[in-house]
């Protein structure tokens, strides 16, 4: 099939790989784009997977803490300088309120808005009026715990509880709730810096496994060594691989010489009883969302063409 420079220009954006390299892997794969990604990290061209698109919401994150509970909000906006507006602000702090009583994204979006007899979606529509820019409520989360704390960390702090990435952690103990709620904030400090993709490893996607499981395969085998040697190699490029991505197996950013894990069980001591780690919320603004790019010249030939 024919390959296109789109094809090989996303491609290479995608896995940092040369352009007759992309080209290839693209033609080896009838331009399957995440089939192409494989093929190359198989070849040893490209080192990792990386998410397709640019990012490009802007807008706010938004945190509000409770008794043994916290709430995550992302709002949109369509501009940074809009982020920083003061009522654009007002609002993303109430929808995070709302969101620790409502819940999940569907119940926030149709609860109601504080002082007001509207719901928090038609607060947004008409806030688009009086802001002057398109605006949404994307999605909340909330954590609880029936003993011991939820911890909330926010990047960057634009203002007290917003800003453009947001961490939840709860953590269950019956010991100092105020101590467990202090390790948990460092831990998610580190998750704000790290972004696993799995609490522990059971909670991995199995498929995602899978698929690391069989590019390291193919990479053994390319050693030429026996299969019982080669299933040794794949286990240990596993293990490394649970090291990178799974929250308590990765080395605690604090104190890289323990992991996770080892510092929640060495925290027990000041926490004063058994501890863990049940859930984590992490939210940064705009991830996933694909930027409509423009060609700026075209835009501008054509409108002197009019």
């Amino acid at each position: 099939m024919s390959i296109s420079a789109a094809q090989v220009k996303e491609l290479r954006e995608l896995t940092g790989a040369g352009m007759m390299d992309c080209k290839a892997a693209l033609s080896e794969t009838n331009g399957d784009m995440e089939a192409a990604v494989d093929w190359l990290r198989k070849k040893g061209i490209a080192k990792a997977d990386k998410k397709a698109g640019r990012t490009a919401a802007e807008g706010l994150i938004g945190v509000e803490q409770g008794q043994r509970e916290a709430a995550l909000v992302e709002v949109n906006s369509e501009t940074d300088f809009v982020a920083r507006n003061g009522a654009f602000q007002e609002i993303v702090s109430n929808i995070a309120k709302v969101a620790l009583a409502s819940g999940d994204t569907d119940a926030v979006a149709a609860a109601r808005y504080p002082g007001s007899d509207k719901s928090v979606t038609d607060t947004i529509k008409d806030a688009v009026g009086t802001i002057g820019e398109n605006l949404g409520f994307r999605r909340s989360a909330k954590l609880s715990v029936p003993q011991g704390a939820v911890a909330t960390y926010i990047h960057n702090a634009v203002v007290d509880n917003l800003g453009k990435l947001g961490v939840l952690v709860a953590i269950e103990t019956a010991g100092d709730a105020d101590k467990a709620a202090a390790f948990a904030r460092q831990v998610a400090m580190h998750i704000a810096a790290t972004n696993p993709m799995a609490l522990d490893v059971d909670a991995l996607d199995p498929a995602a496994v899978e698929r690391e499981r069989n590019i390291f395969s193919d990479q053994a085998r390319q050693s030429g060594k026996p299969e019982n040697i080669i299933e040794k190699m794949v286990e240990g490029r596993l293990r490394k691989f649970y090291e990178e991505v799974v929250l308590l197996k990765q080395s605690f950013v604090m104190n890289p010489d323990v992991t996770i894990e080892q510092a929640l069980k060495d925290a027990e001591k000041e926490i004063g009883a058994p501890a863990k780690i049940t859930a984590y919320v992490r939210y940064a603004l705009g991830e996933g969302i694909e930027k409509e790019e423009s060609d700026f010249a075209a835009e501008v030939a054509a409108t002197v063409k009019k």
